[in-house]
This record gives C-alpha cells, structure tokens and sequence, in this order.
C-alpha cells in the first residue's frame, strides 16, 4: 500500500479521488442498509438481492469488457519459484487492497447490521458477506486472468469493447421499462418476482439465504447457502487452474497474417476513385472505429421504440420507425470521415486526387450498405405493418433520410472536421478537444437530413390522412431530393477538399 504513494503526483491523485469516491459510496449505501434494519424482511430480502446480483455482476463482467491493466499478472511471477497454490492465495489477498474490494467488504459486513433482528439471520449475515466478498473478488481475478489470456490483441480487445458498450446501450431500454413501473402500487411486487428468480443464481444466492432464514425458509435458505458454497468452490479451483496455466503459458502475441492478394484493390478498377473506395470499403470492414458506427445504427430504434410502447403507441404503428432512424444515421455515419484519415489524407493531395474523386471514394462503402438495406428494410417494415401502399412513402422518406445525409456528410467532413480517435486507438477514446466544432458538425449533419426529407415526410402524412396515391408522390419527392442532395453535397465538397488543402493537412497533423 504504501507503493501507492511512491508514483507519480497524477497517479496518487486519482487514487485518492477514487478513495473519496469510494468513501462516499459507503456512506450513502451503508445508510441505507441500516436503514433497510427497519425494513419488512420480505423487502430487505429483495433489496438485496436485486442490487447484490449487480455488485457480482459487475466484478465479473467489467474486466472483461473494458479490460485492465493487471498489475498483478501471476506471469510476473513466474521467475519466483513460488509454488502454485501459495501464489494463487496470495494474489487473492492482494486482491483485497483495493478501492472497490475495500468498498465491497465495508458494505458486505454492514448487511449484518441490516439482518441483526435474530442471532441466525445475523451470524448468516456475516456467514453471506464473507462468502459474497470471496465471490466478487475471485471472480474478479478470474475473468481479469482470462482476459489477459484471450484479449492480448487490440482487435480482440476492440471487440469485446464494442460487445460490452452494446450491452450497456441494450440497458437503456430496461431502464425505460422499470421508470415505467408504478412502484407505488406495483414496486413490491415486480420487485418480489424479479429477486425469486435471481436468489437461484450464483449471482443472487449468496445475498439471499439470510433473508429467508429471517423469513422462515430453512429450506430454500440452506439450498442456497449450497449453492453460493460451490461458487466460491468452483470459482477458487478455476483460479487455482488458471495460475497453474499462466505461469507456465508466454504472453500471446498478435498473429501475423499474410494475403495473397490486394482485397478490393485487386476488384475495382484502379481510377483515382475506386482506388478510395477499396480502401474505404477496407476500413469500414476491419477498423474498430468504424465498425462502432455500424454496430451502434440497429440498436438505436431498439431504444427509440421502448418509449413510444410505454406511452402507448400501437407497435403496428412502430414498424415504421426502425428504418428510417437506420437510414439517417447511416447517412450521417460519414459526417467526420476525414478526420479519421489523420496524417494519412496527406496521401490525396500529394498525388493529386481531385476533391470529387476523393468524396465519391468514400461514400461508397456507405452506399453498398445503404441501398440494399434501404430495398430490403422498406419490404420487411410494410410487411410487419401490414398495408402495401405505404411501400412508396418508406422507400422515398428513408432514401431522402439517407441519400441527404451522405451528400451533406460529405461537404461537412471536408469543411467542418474535428478531432477524432486516431488510427489503433480505441473508438471510445473520442479527445477533449472536439468542441463547439463537433457538435455544430453533427447538429447540421443530422438536422439537414431531416430538412431534406421534409417535403417525402409531409407527403406520406397526406398519404395516411387523406389519399393513398401521395404515398407515390412521396416516393419520388425523396427519391429526388434524396439525389440532388447528394449531387450538391458531394460537388461542394469535393469544392472545399481542393481549396482547403493546406487548412486540412495542418488540422490533420495537429491532431
């Protein structure tokens, strides 16, 4: 512990943020467990168990999703001579000497003040915090020693990342459920039915045993005092196994791929163009920031609709929301696309690629998206909804949605750009100093579409208000629009790209 302090001045400063952090979590949280002494055991039982499940659920998940920096990798050991299950315990207890794990054990030991109503619930209290603390921390290690096993590559790392990030989008319509709920006449209830399920977990049993004591379930409670005992079991022989394994096992290393060919090089002709548009189409298939756009646009209506079904909205009238949001998104997708190239676009204005060329290479890959999905998407949307004379408004409003946003990405990318995660960093580590830049970019990127399929969104309305031939007119309202936008935004840009060379090479190498 006392190394802490030895590092650097911003080092020790963040730990001890994170100790002050970690000190107020205690206090708000251990409140409200002595509160909750007070509390039905019917309710304090659930309570706990509902947000412990999460405590466990989190130590087991975060390492894998955001990955750390082990500073305890049993491989750093290796050269000791220290025999494997002296290692494996040790390295648990180190374990211990940390904020969170601190946090854990402070919070875990006060659930006893919480059961202290009966000398059983209480001596199970303290019976359950141990075993809890002893679950979150080997699972811990565990999940942290595999992801140094597994995760060693960026791109593997990069995946995961992306995995974990739509997990976390994916609670947002959970979220919106339970604000749905009316706790004041349901809460006990749906909370009652969600903590029976989960108390049969791993992640709930070890939380919930003392409770059910308390409630007079020597069954169920002895049941699951078994299972949270063979957590711990399981989970203590898989590290055992996994020190074992590490200390004989080298760090993995990249693997080293070699291609007989060029890729799409090899497939498009080699005009100034198309030689973009194979490197574009590269990009977006195997670079992790582009690939966090692409995995990001689907899940968006997924949140969108959530909402709209809890206030009421038909879900017949909602299968007409998920293409059109995917559209504009995906349009708006090539708002920052330069900037991505970094020092690289240097490449363009030394071989003297015109701006034109330049916008019409990277917009293609989007459009190899974009089109079929535009076709295919518009078929299954009418399908679900189940009137075929809407088809031509959904075509026209989501090709206008679309074909706007590449065109107007396309002028903004070159005349707006702003900083963006540089070439093999992580996608997530968008820099500080975006600014007022990048979001007037995306503002105008986004609310620009929405103007350019103004007139196909007016005319599908008289569609459904009045006649359903203005469902036809809509579809070449947006088709048309859709087109002289991306004309127009691909023209200026190509515009700006030859003239602003200079002004985009110095903000390419000053961030």
């Amino acid at each position: 512990m006392a190394n802490v302090f030895r590092r650097s001045p911003w080092q020790v400063f963040g730990i001890l943020l994170a100790t002050v952090a970690g000190a107020g979590i205690v206090y708000l949280l251990g409140a409200a467990l002595i509160a909750l002494r007070f509390a039905p055991d019917d309710l304090t039982r659930n309570v706990l168990v509902f947000i412990g499940s999460f405590v466990v659920l989190g130590f087991v998940l975060l390492p894998l999703i955001f990955g750390v920096d082990d500073d305890m990798d049993p491989r750093s050991f290796a050269l000791f001579g220290t025999r494997d299950r002296t290692l494996s315990t040790g390295l648990l207890v180190a374990a211990l000497v940390s904020v969170p794990s601190v946090v854990l054990v402070i919070l875990s030991l006060l659930t006893a003040v919480t059961w202290s109503r009966g000398f059983f619930p209480f001596t199970l209290a303290l019976l359950s915090a141990l075993l809890a603390v002893a679950t979150c921390v080997i699972a811990a290690r565990v999940t942290t020693a595999v992801a140094s096993l597994l995760l060693a590559t960026r791109r593997s790392r990069e995946l995961t990342g992306v995995i974990g990030i739509v997990l976390l989008v994916l609670l947002a319509p959970a979220v919106i459920l339970l604000s749905s709920v009316n706790w004041g006449r349901d809460g006990a209830a749906v909370l009652g039915s969600a903590a029976d399920v989960i108390s049969w977990t791993p992640f709930g049993a070890v939380w919930s045993f003392p409770g059910d004591v308390a409630m007079g379930d020597i069954g169920a409670a002895f049941l699951k005092l078994l299972i949270a005992v063979a957590t711990v079991g399981l989970l203590w022989l898989a590290w055992d196994r996994v020190v074992a394994h590490m200390l004989v096992t080298p760090e993995r290393e990249p693997v080293v791929r070699t291609y007989g060919g060029m890729g799409w090089f090899d497939v498009l002709p080699g005009r100034p163009g198309a030689v973009i548009a194979a490197r574009s189409i590269t990009y977006w298939a195997r670079d992790p920031r582009y690939l966090v756009s692409i995995v990001i646009i689907p899940i968006v209506p997924i949140i969108m609709i959530v909402p709209f079904l809890v206030v009421g909205v038909d879900m017949q009238t909602l299968t007409l929301l998920p293409l059109p949001v995917m559209a504009i998104f995906l349009g708006w997708s090539l708002h920052n696309d330069l900037a991505f190239d970094s020092t690289a676009v240097w490449l363009h204005f030394a071989s003297g690629i015109r701006g034109f060329s330049d916008r019409i290479g990277r917009m293609f890959p989007i459009l190899l998206i974009g089109v079929p999905l535009i076709i295919i998407g518009s078929m299954v949307s009418i399908t679900f909804y189940g009137d075929w004379v809407v088809l031509p408004s959904m075509i026209g409003v989501s090709t206008a949605l679309f074909l706007g946003g590449v065109g107007l990405s396309s002028y903004i990318s070159a005349r707006f750009p702003y900083p963006a995660a540089l070439p093999g960093d992580s996608p997530f580590q968008q820099p500080q100093s975006s600014g007022a830049l990048g979001g007037l970019s995306q503002t105008l990127g986004l609310v620009g579409s929405l103007l350019v399929a103004t007139p196909a969104l007016i005319l599908a309305w008289f569609g459904f208000t009045s006649e359903p031939s203005w469902h036809v007119l809509s579809l070449w309202a947006g088709v048309g629009l859709g087109v002289v936008a991306l004309i127009l935004g691909v023209w200026l840009g190509g515009r700006v790209f030859d003239r602003r060379g200079p002004e985009i090479m110095a903000f390419a190498v000053s961030h």
